[in-house]
């Protein structure tokens, strides 16, 4: 019987602390665009990004 008084405010923290967390993710945007990144991935990019080249010339002038 004395565990209840144990648990009783353990379970209120952890739905305090999920509250918090749901509000934080409601205002911080986390839910506006679900449909997104569900399709980005069935969609491939037509060319792989380019990796910006270093020009030797450019440092040797410096």
């Amino acid at each position: 019987m004395n565990i209840i008084f144990v648990l009783i405010p353990i379970a209120i923290l952890f739905v305090i602390i999920a509250g918090v967390v749901f509000f934080w993710a409601i205002r911080s945007e986390q839910f506006e665009d679900l449909d997104r990144q569900g399709s980005n991935i069935l969609f491939d990019e037509d060319q792989p990004a380019q990796k910006p080249t270093k020009h030797s010339s450019d440092d040797a002038q410096s």
